[in-house]
């Protein structure tokens, strides 16, 4: 199989907020993105430790196994944990984390945190990540339903992330998938997803002819619904061809 070619957007917005603690950014076949939590510079600090760490360890190598990502991901998970140490006044922060690499052929991906991947394959949605937190253990054990979880009260209530106490606990793609030319991922924190649905990114997939086109689309549809004092957005969108 012949590589395809993959082209790549993002955006990362303060939204409402004064501070953006998102960060994001793709090198050589990695693309990272992460959600800084805590507060007081905290979180940016950790999200920023978190990509450049990952991206560091795997942009520009060959696809890694799910055990080398999810040690990539620990690897972050530690540098995190040492700084804590290292300056009180961040002992507080976390981040989540969700990474896709790919070498032109297959692909690869995992997560820690809400921060969500999404893979389209045909116009349509053929995977999402399951969040790390309250309400999708709630929709797992039947309690609530799935599109019930971007405004349930406990959303915000994570079970993992990078930073706490513990291991990472990353959560990797079981094996590498086969990429097709129309393959579309979409990576992006819960500020962005939270006003965007699944169906809506599938219609505006459809009528998007880059990844710049979508990711703006996408974007157009998340400022027209959101709260003034919404959160942070971040998302990076991915198109192969």
């Amino acid at each position: 199989m012949s590589r395809l070619a993959l082209s790549t957007a993002t955006l990362s917005r303060a939204g409402g907020r004064d501070a953006n603690e998102d960060a994001a950014a793709h090198r050589d076949g990695c693309w990272v993105l992460a959600d800084g939590l805590g507060g007081h510079a905290g979180g940016e600090v950790a999200a920023r430790l978190a990509v450049d760490q990952v991206l560091g360890a795997l942009a520009g190598a060959p696809l890694p196994t799910g055990e080398a990502l999810a040690q990539a991901i620990a690897d972050a998970h530690h540098a995190i944990q040492d700084h804590q140490d290292r300056d009180p006044r961040l002992e507080r922060m976390r981040t989540t984390l969700v990474v896709l690499v790919s070498d032109g052929e297959r692909a690869l991906w995992a997560h820690v945190g809400d921060s969500r991947l999404y893979h389209f394959r045909g116009g349509r949605l053929r995977f999402q990540t399951a969040d790390h937190s309250v309400p999708q253990a709630l929709a797992r054990a039947g309690e609530i339903r799935p599109d019930e979880i971007r405004f349930h009260e406990d959303r915000n209530r994570l079970l993992r992330t990078l930073g706490n106490e513990g291991e990472a606990r990353p959560t990797v793609s079981a094996t590498p998938e086969p990429l097709e030319p129309g393959d579309a991922f979409l990576l992006c924190t819960d500020g962005f997803w939270e006003y965007v649905t699944e169906g809506e990114m599938e219609v505006l997939l459809a009528k998007s002819a880059s990844a710049d086109d979508w990711l703006a689309a996408l974007a157009a549809r998340l400022l027209a619904r959101a709260e003034p004092d919404h959160d942070n957005y971040t998302a990076t969108a991915v198109f192969v061809a």
